[in-house]
């Protein structure tokens, strides 16, 4: 059973979330808060698997507590904004999934499997904005192998291990040895935050 943490300062919305999560037969809302503080209490008490985080709340805000919430539970974003900085801020503060309102209850489901069993989700529309920054032109990436970014695309173009192995005719553990190397180099703890931190520092092109 997935533990799950609803956090929306709308109540009408907060109460959707919680009625689509409770339908599911494998997941478990263990609680709802208004506020970022409110998380964070709810977190530590609660320690769930995964918080469901919208950034813009009242006070403190959702990319603020991050740092605050990811010792005890994996973050998934689920916003109405998708600006660049919003988006890279989150991931690099810990988030493991960006989704945008709107996204259907099939996927707001997908998103929390995917972070739960230790992946990364970014949801299609957001993962294309990356994929078109990674379109742009980009200085030569120091640090990063030929290799190494293209396995990067890869991981922002959704695949899993074992598909980037099959893709790039490797092993799966070439493919693991590629994505520690790479998290060494940028400083990264997951995968989320390697795309972002590659983008950010203009490392794929």
């Amino acid at each position: 059973m997935i533990r799950v943490l609803v956090v929306d300062d709308h109540p009408i919305v907060r109460e959707g979330l919680v009625a689509v999560l409770e339908d599911q037969p494998d997941f478990q809302v263990v609680g709802a808060a208004g506020s970022a503080e409110e998380a964070v209490t709810l977190a530590g008490r609660l320690c769930p698997d995964v918080t469901l985080l919208d950034l813009e709340l009242p006070g403190m805000d959702g990319v603020e507590a991050l740092p605050q919430l990811t010792p005890a539970t994996r973050i998934v974003v689920f916003t109405a904004y998708d600006a660049d900085e919003r988006v890279f801020g989150a991931i690099r503060s810990g988030a493991r999934g960006y989704l945008l309102k709107g996204a259907t209850a099939e996927e707001i489901a997908r998103a929390i499997r995917v972070v739960h069993g230790g992946g990364s989700y970014l949801e299609p529309r957001v993962a294309a904005k990356v994929m078109a920054e990674m379109g742009a032109p980009h200085r030569a990436a120091p640090g990063l192998s030929a290799r190494e970014r293209e396995v990067l695309r890869l991981v922002v173009a959704g695949l899993s291990n074992k598909q980037i192995a099959h893709a790039l005719s490797i092993t799966e553990r070439t493919v693991k040895f590629h994505m520690t190397s790479i998290f060494n180099k940028l400083g990264a703890e997951n995968r989320a935050q390697a795309v972002a931190l590659a983008m950010e520092r203009r490392l794929l092109s």
